[in-house]
């Protein structure tokens, strides 16, 4: 049920079909549009809402905490910690940050656990200081804070 009041839902099917459903806002049991979903669409849709979500999320967050702020990093290409792991960072210890997310071709990836590997291009989500983010954008563009 949306704010507006609004029913709509996804039926996933034994078969492995979706639907995206909409119901009469009149009848909450007839359905007023019946809209089949390709796995690809599917799973857009799952990371669209997800990712948007997660960033609102943080951005409320942000309000909240004076002080506290929320970037995204991209991992460049020439990064040193390309295909090493988040724990490897140590960025938490050395700046006060936190990676809180990764996002990788449309997918996001909450929490990310110290043994997670980053990819060229991959966009870390921080939250921290703002002295605590340049740090973070610091260690993995370059592998050091402070320069």
């Amino acid at each position: 049920m949306t704010e507006s009041g609004r029913r709509l839902g996804v039926v996933s099917h034994r078969n492995g079909r979706r639907d995206l459903v909409l119901y009469d806002p009149d009848d909450p049991d007839a359905c007023q549009a019946d809209i089949p979903l390709t796995d690809d669409e599917a799973e857009a849709l799952a990371d669209i809402l997800g990712a948007s979500l997660l960033l609102g999320q943080l951005s409320g967050l942000r309000e909240q905490a004076a002080g506290l702020l929320t970037e995204q990093v991209a991992i460049p290409a020439a990064s040193s910690y390309v295909g090493r792991k988040l724990g490897d960072t140590k960025a938490r210890t050395r700046t006060g940050a936190s990676i809180v997310a990764v996002l990788r071709h449309g997918e996001v990836i909450v929490s990310p656990e110290p043994s997670f590997r980053f990819a060229a291009g991959d966009v870390v989500v921080v939250v921290g200081t703002r002295q605590g983010l340049d740090g973070v954008t610091a260690i993995l563009a370059d592998g050091d804070p402070d320069g």
